[in-house]
């Protein structure tokens, strides 16, 4: 349907005017009332955070979030675009996205008075109406709030003339959504700016006397190292937020498992078939949780989620590389894929300083965690029993990315009970998924203390102790 294109023909249409977290409120309303989640694509939050997001926007409340780097504080506040209506009335011609009903601006306002309800409408989409500022030390109040325009002096107006203002950021974002990432970052003077937005509801640009009514509804988002050491937010500007939220990490590794399936970008090869083992999936998200437990990883800086999704996509691409030098057509990572894992995890943790120079060592440490620890989750050792046995005979068997996937399947009459683990892990019996099961097997035996190991390169032995 055609939407009205004047002021008359708007209110002649039913239109109502609402202020925006009005507007909020009832979509939300809606969105809980259909059973639907608050904000599309989130995982993990739907007993912690979410809840008291719908708290916080039921209550008409601005939010800031307090998280470490990597807990979605972004996408989330980005998603509450949605929960505007898609299309909103405004006066045409306006920069600070004026009601019709009530303008603010002096543009505005001169053409409601001159033209009445033949005032031209014109209709913003929701992604139109929502503003963000990634705040760094140099982001000044002419950004935010606005400045005297030079051009606009030049072509004649007086300095008065509220028509040289050249709006900022959160006027122009008037009637709708502003978000500020990195709060902290913001130079505290700079932070004065935003107390008569949050408070009264209003800003003030230089030495104009003029009051603008803002209608917004304002989400910030801040990490809280940088909160406490590397900036502040005054406490005045903390009083005005309705709600703080403290967002996380996965609590637990499944829940890693889903962030990763749902982010990382899956690897397409024409000839090449690329299949991940749920075991592989989750030795990499429990490298994640053993780095957030580990004495020699900085805490205070967070390991962010964006570490599972990296080591990932490393692990399938490595796996794709010696597929292709092998000239295999099956993509299958294996344990021995995980030595990849050192270049996707150097830029995204930070060792203690007591531990400088071991950084490889303390991801040798977590990877073989990780592995001992989904080895012992998935198999059962009194399977595995004959196994070892069967080494303790004399059998060797070497791994490594140069071992083709065709070599492991004579292992499966070689070592007994190797076909019912195999059931437990969930793989069939295609040769490079029996390849990431056996390797899976053999480190779990030797990380047990029940094999030794023999490592060179890229190559591993795996023979009997003693």
């Amino acid at each position: 349907m055609s939407r009205p294109g004047t002021l008359g023909e708007l209110r002649a249409s039913g239109w109502r005017s609402r202020p925006v977290k009005e507007e909020v409120r009832a979509n939300a309303v809606a969105r809980m009332a259909a059973g639907r989640p608050l904000v599309d694509g989130i995982v993990g939050y739907d007993d912690t955070v979410l809840p008291q997001l719908e708290n916080a926007l039921l209550a008409g409340h601005d939010v800031i979030f307090l998280g470490e780097r990597g807990q979605a504080k972004t996408r989330i506040i980005r998603s509450l675009v949605d929960l505007l209506d898609e299309w909103s009335p405004t006066v045409a011609g306006s920069e600070v996205h004026d009601d019709p009903y009530h303008p603010i601006s002096q543009h505005a306002r001169l053409l409601v008075a001159e033209r009445g309800d033949e005032t031209p409408i014109e209709w913003v989409h929701r992604e139109r109406r929502f503003g963000e500022k990634l705040a760094t030390p140099d982001t000044s109040i002419a950004d935010l709030i606005g400045e005297v325009d030079p051009i606009k002096v030049a072509e004649g107006r007086y300095l008065a003339d509220e028509l040289t203002i050249h709006y900022g950021l959160v006027p122009r974002t008037n009637r709708g959504i502003f978000a500020i990432n990195e709060l902290p970052d913001l130079a505290e003077r700079i932070q004065v700016g935003l107390l008569n937005v949050l408070e009264e509801r209003d800003v003030q640009i230089r030495g104009y006397k003029i009051r603008l009514p803002l209608d917004l509804l304002l989400v910030a988002s801040a990490n809280p190292e940088d909160y406490t050491n590397r900036g502040r937010i005054i406490t005045p500007l903390k009083d005005r937020f309705g709600s703080q939220i403290r967002t996380h990490y996965p609590l637990d590794v499944d829940t890693e498992m889903d962030v990763v399936a749902a982010e990382a970008r899956p690897l397409e090869a024409e000839g090449l078939r690329v299949s991940v083992p749920s075991f592989m999936a989750e030795i990499v998200a429990e490298i994640s949780h053993q780095a957030r437990r580990s004495p020699h990883v900085n805490q205070r800086s967070g390991v962010s989620v964006r570490l599972s999704i990296a080591n990932y996509e490393t692990l399938v691409a490595n796996a794709t590389r010696r597929a292709l030098r092998l000239g295999e057509t099956e993509v299958v990572p294996r344990v021995c894929d995980l030595d990849a894992l050192v270049a996707s995890t150097a830029g995204k943790i930070e060792i203690e300083s007591l531990d400088d120079g071991r950084e490889e060592q303390v991801l040798d440490r977590m990877v073989k965690g990780a592995c001992l620890e989904v080895f012992r989750a998935r198999c059962r050792p009194e399977r595995l029993a004959p196994a070892v046995a069967a080494f303790d005979e004399g059998l060797v068997v070497d791994t490594g990315e140069d071992v083709r996937t065709t070599e492991y399947a004579q292992l499966l009459s070689q070592l007994p009970g190797l076909r019912e683990t195999l059931g437990d892990l969930g793989v069939g019996e295609t040769p490079a998924e029996v390849a990431s099961a056996i390797e899976l097997v053999l480190e779990g035996l030797h990380l047990s203390k029940r094999l030794n190991k023999d490592s060179v390169g890229g190559r591993a032995s795996y023979r009997a102790r003693g």
